[in-house]
């Protein structure tokens, strides 16, 4: 399946090659000369022409009032909300979403995806990595984000940007905030993090010119390199130290370059297309992962956390992550705000990658960790201080959306039972739905990377490509 794609010189390593080198070692070759034999070597891989703009909601979206909904379930089960057809026969969604059901012919829904992890830090970890995580609590990974994945397989890239990219609010923008922590690869591959809001004036990207700050971010980087002096000197003599300097230099270059300030410069687009995107956080931030893939960015997150933000009134009875709960939020009220918002922000996204011709390049995703309790709870707000209905944690059912990347569209994947609760068919991983975007990078989940005891650890662990998505 991916044999195009196999490595024919050292890189990614599978796990074969692994014992070879664990055989070698037993005979004379040293940690040092194998890693001078990594400086030296060049790309072990074709870059494609493809790329990722992942929209993550965190706290977990309801499936059951976005893209799952079940009309003829019991009233505690079903909400208030009521489907409503999209331009492909026999699709549904939410009514409060009609400009997603106009483009429902560009994108495709996964309704049977689900996991073992009900709190949101072992969600966010099994989401964000396609492996089950150690602890099912928070959020550090012990296994890199699938962002680092790509961010480590196209190291030696260099267009200008970075390969792996993520805005989010300010203060949420921390790698283990969201599980997008680089875990054994190292913090290298994290991402290129760029905290604030695009639609405010003020918005700019701090780090693309040399600041007091950055100085202070690359001083640490530079600190993580050269904390253990035994192991500096061996990397010394194998020439390491030299590509690293390279490596530095070229992301001095990469955060002062003009290709760099345009990718983040919204002025640039027309106040009509915009203004069709919305002029709010997560509007703008759709805008900018356009403007980021088209620049040559492989991996762009961006975090749709909080609507109420641009002008957005925050609601009493309101909560600022997708984490419906009974006592955070009247689950539907706090919908009503959000849903429209992400409704035009993501079908406007859609359309523009499709009018520009980058349907085939960028795939789209649009998920969060797991999806919402199918059965409502009422419970008295920390807020409001009287009773709302909310739903609680539910990995056992989620929806995930999907467009672009050259893959067949217009289509639901799997289903859940009539109450919404867990797959009736076409059971899906995490680790099958990566399978399918690594396919679509041309990265080998089969290879492997060293962890911290230097044991290969493939990509992903199981997982095949969701043959409906495959073109």
């Amino acid at each position: 399946m991916f044999a195009a794609s196999r490595p024919k010189c050292s890189g990614p390593l599978s796990r074969r090659d692994f014992l070879r080198i664990g055989t070698l070692g037993l005979s004379g070759f040293s940690l040092a000369e194998f890693l001078k034999l990594k400086a030296q070597a060049g790309p072990a891989f074709n870059d494609p022409d493809t790329s990722v703009i992942y929209v993550w909601l965190p706290g977990g979206p309801p499936h059951m009032e976005t893209f799952d909904m079940k009309p003829d379930a019991p009233s505690d089960y079903r909400g208030i909300f009521n489907p409503i057809a999209t331009n492909v026969p026999g699709i549904d969604i939410c009514e409060h979403m009609p400009e997603l059901a106009r483009v429902a012919d560009r994108f495709s829904l996964i309704r049977s995806i689900a996991h073992k992890f009900a709190d949101h830090g072992g969600g966010h970890k099994q989401f964000m990595t396609g492996r089950a995580p150690k602890s099912p609590v928070n959020t550090v990974n012990d296994a890199p984000a699938v962002g680092s994945i790509v961010s480590k397989w196209f190291e030696r890239r260099d267009v200008g940007v970075p390969n792996y990219i993520c805005n989010a609010p300010n203060g949420r923008h921390g790698v283990d905030v969201f599980a997008m922590g680089s875990a054994y690869l190292g913090p290298s591959y994290t991402p290129f993090t760029v905290p604030g809001n695009p639609a405010d004036d003020g918005f700019e990207v701090k780090n693309v010119s040399i600041s007091k700050e950055m100085e202070e971010r690359l001083g640490d980087r530079t600190k993580l390199l050269t904390g253990f002096d035994q192991l500096r000197q061996d990397i010394d003599q194998s020439g390491l130290m030299d590509a690293q300097n390279y490596f530095n230099q070229k992301a001095v270059g990469l955060i002062t370059s003009d290709r760099m300030r345009n990718a983040f410069d919204l002025s640039q687009e027309s106040d009509e297309l915009r203004d069709r995107y919305g002029r709010h956080c997560w509007g703008q931030r759709a805008l900018l992962a356009r403007r980021l893939v088209e620049h040559g960015a492989k991996f762009v997150t961006m975090v749709m956390e909080n609507p109420y933000k641009s002008g957005v009134e925050w609601l009493k009875n309101g909560t600022y992550n997708w984490d419906s709960h009974a006592v955070n939020c009247h689950m539907f009220d706090d919908a009503l705000v959000r849903l429209p918002i992400l409704d035009r922000s993501i079908a406007a996204l859609i359309e523009d990658l499709y009018n520009r011709g980058l349907d085939k390049k960028v795939l789209l995703i649009v998920t969060g960790e797991f999806g919402r309790t199918p059965r409502i709870s009422v419970t008295k707000g920390s807020q409001t201080g009287v009773d709302q209905p909310g739903r609680d944690h539910w990995p056992q059912a989620m929806s995930v959306l999907v467009s672009g990347g050259g893959m067949p569209t217009g289509q639901v994947i799997g289903s859940t039972n009539s109450l919404g609760e867990h797959p009736k068919d076409r059971a899906l991983d995490p680790a099958d739905f990566w399978a399918t975007v690594y396919r679509h990078l041309g990265i080998d989940p089969e290879h492997a990377y060293p962890d911290h005891a230097g044991r290969p650890m493939p990509i992903l662990p199981y997982g095949k490509p969701i043959c409906e998505l495959i073109g």
